[in-house]
Formats: C-alpha cells, structure tokens, sequence
C-alpha cells in the first residue's frame, strides 16, 4: 500500500532535525513548514523557571519581549495543552504545545496565510511540535540556546545548581502523572525533588538540605547524587537512604544534614514503600477529602553515622492525588501568623483538584503567596503533585487521553 504524502513529509521534519546542528532545530521546522504549507512564520517560545511567561528562542538571547502564560494566546495553547487559533486580516496563526512525555516545555506559533484549512494541517503540526521537542533535549547537552531562552532573569549560582539536577518539571505515564514546582525560582537553595520509573516502579525523591546559597545547593547535590548512585545499583529503599546517609555523614561529620522523603510505588498494585527522613510531608485528597498522611519520623541525612532506616508501607488507590510539599509551604504563616500547612493548603488542594497535576504546583504556590502577604518566603518553597491512575488491564491501558481540541480565539 503507497504511504499517504503527508507521512513522508513527517518522516522528512524528523530526519533533517537529526541532522541540523542543535542551534538551528526552529529554522529546520520553520524551512520545512514554509515549503509544506506556506507558513509565514514559526516561532518557538518556551516556558521560563518560574513558569510565568514564555521566552523566545532566537539568536540573541532576550532581544524580543516575552509573553505571560496567564495572559496570552500562546499560554492558552500551553496551559490547556491544545491547539489555539487566533485571526488577523493576513493570517491565521496556530499556537500548539510543546511537550515531551508529558513535560511542558513551550509553544510552537505557525501563522499560515488567512483562509487556510487548519483540520487536516493539524495532526502534522503535532507531530513535528512532538519531534521538536524531543530533538531539542538532545540538542541541549551541545547548546545553550535552549536554556538561556528560559531564563527571564539570571540564575543565582545556587539555582543553577539545582536546576541541573531536576528529571524536569511534569511526567506522564498511563499509571500516574506528575508535577513539580520551586519557589524562588531564580534563587533556590536546598530544596529539591527527583523521579526515576521502570517498567515496574517509580521512585520519588523530595529533599529539603539545610542552610542557604552554595552550601545548601552542594549538600543537596550530593545527596542526590548518592541516592541516585544507590538506586541505580538496585539498591533497596531503606539501603538507598543508608548509602545517601553514609556520604552526606562522611563529608560534613554531622555538621550539615538533608532532609527527605522517598517514595517506591509498584505501577500495578499501588503499593508504597516509604523512607520518613525528615521534613518533607505528604497530603492525600481521596473522594473529595484531604489528610495529612504521616510516617514515623526518622533521622535525616547525615545526622549521625550509620543510621539504620527502616521503610513504611502505604497504599494508593485510582484517583487519589498526592502533594508533597517542603517546609517552606507548610511553615509559611499568614499574617496573623497561621501556619499555611494547618488548613489553607488542605483548601489549596481542593480547590485545585480539577487542574492536571502539572499546574497544581504553581496554583498551589500562587496561593500561597497570597496568604503569606506582602513579604518575601522566609525558604524556599516546593511543591510536588502525583495524580495515581493505577495499571489497567489491557494494550491500551492508562487514563486515556483526549485528542487534541482546536480553540479559537480573536486577535491577541
């Protein structure tokens, strides 16, 4: 049977993408979409730290200004994660997400000239925004281009240093979903979070290491490192935490600690091991309920030399959401000087239990900024969201995804 032309042209976007040096990814898809369907212009814009505005990739880093995620057609295609139209007297331009296994990274815009049919132009502009995407993880171990596009303002040494070790900022799997955020975004220290899924299992990680700018960014670093170094070697849970203990204790002698809370669930039963290290907390919203889920605490990092660690068992079932938060969430106080973990978040959580996991995070920490009022957060701030969907039997088993939408919109 003759392949349809349009999967040859695909196959074409994804071959010359291999091949183009990793700085000239947008003027492959722009040439290619110029030739295929007329396009006018293609921009890339993707999505700063703070997750508040996207940035243009171009040459000169910051020479075009960026537009808001909450207020812009752009960021209506990245929040909702589909296709959006919008109309001008020459063009109609189409702004699609960017996304890689479920971490959202920005927002193709492809304006075509006015009256072109966008229906059967669609699927094919999702695949090449999915080639992209993927091309473009490649391409950022060869190029900065990528990274600087997402900075709205410089990185302290410390943020950088903690932003090269995160798996990314949102995942999606057919048995779970996950969404991350940090706060400040541009001037973390200490806190941190991690993932890792097999065929079988997902571990994660949130860590909350002591003390402040680089010394805080080289006790998480390392931490990080000898849990990942464990886990890797198959290590158990309570090993993983021994191993991690035994190198933060062999470098600081006590005087430094992490903390941390460390998760292994088995995709097909929801059956959790968990490692209580320290001030990392865990909130449950079940059936339209929220609770504090608690461990027996046990010591942190580091603390004192050859702590044993013994795991806790918990179980999740389908639909349950899960929000990790660091103390910087919960301690935060209000005004009149309420703690935020001692009800606010538990209304935080359910007043966001209709968004994906990936925004929880940043909803969350928005309205925590709000009750805390006018003055900066005493710490950094981290927020984690797991929605649990469970394994399902069957060759098409997951939650299922709706194809995409295609919204309309009038000019920006």
């Amino acid at each position: 049977m003759e392949k349809p032309e349009h999967v040859d042209e695909i196959t074409g976007v994804e071959q010359a993408l291999r091949r183009a040096a990793p700085h000239l990814l947008v003027d492959v898809v722009a040439d290619a979409l110029r030739r295929q369907c007329g396009a006018l212009r293609v921009e890339l814009r993707l999505a700063d730290y703070a997750l508040r505005s996207l940035q243009l990739v171009e040459r000169v880093p910051h020479t075009t200004p960026p537009v808001l995620i909450h207020d812009s057609p752009q960021g209506r295609a990245f929040g909702a994660q589909d296709p959006y139209v919008t109309h001008d007297a020459e063009a109609v331009s189409v702004h699609l997400p960017v996304t890689v296994r479920g971490d959202r990274m920005g927002v193709l815009t492809v304006a075509l000239p006015a009256g072109c049919d966008l229906v059967p132009l669609l699927p094919e502009l999702r695949h090449v925004c999915e080639a992209l995407g993927h091309e473009i993880l490649v391409a950022e171990r060869d190029t900065d281009l990528y990274d600087l596009a997402r900075r709205a303002a410089r990185l302290t040494l410390a943020a950088e240093m903690q932003w090269q070790l995160l798996p990314g900022r949102s995942c999606v799997r057919p048995e779970f979903a996950l969404g991350a955020h940090l706060e400040p975004a541009y001037a973390i220290f200490g806190d941190n979070y991690d993932w890792s899924a097999s065929a079988d299992h997902l571990t994660l990680t949130v860590t909350n290491g002591m003390g402040e700018g680089i010394e805080a960014a080289l006790l998480t670093n390392l931490a990080l490192n000898a849990l990942r170094n464990a886990r890797r070697a198959g290590l158990g849970l309570a090993d993983q935490a021994a191993l991690a203990d035994q190198a933060v204790y062999a470098q600081y002698r006590g005087d430094a600690f992490v903390s941390v809370l460390l998760l292994r669930f088995d995709l097909a039963t929801g059956e959790v091991e968990a490692v209580d290290a320290g001030s990392p907390r865990l909130w449950r919203l079940r059936d339209r309920s929220v609770e504090a889920v608690s461990f027996e605490a046990q010591l942190p990092l580091g603390m004192f030399e050859d702590t044993v660690y013994t795991p806790q068992r918990l179980t999740v079932r389908p639909g349950d959401r899960l929000l990790f938060g660091s103390d910087g969430v919960y301690d935060a106080s209000s005004p009149d000087g309420e703690s935020y973990g001692d009800r606010a978040l538990a209304r935080a959580l359910t007043a966001t239990k209709l968004l994906p996991s990936a925004q929880v995070p940043g909803a969350v920490l928005r309205e925590l900024a709000a009750y805390h009022g006018d003055a900066p957060l005493e710490d950094d701030a981290l927020v984690v969201c797991l929605d649990w969907y469970g394994r399902q039997e069957g060759p098409d088993a997951g939650p299922g995804f709706p194809g995409p939408a295609l919204a309309e919109g009038a000019d920006a």
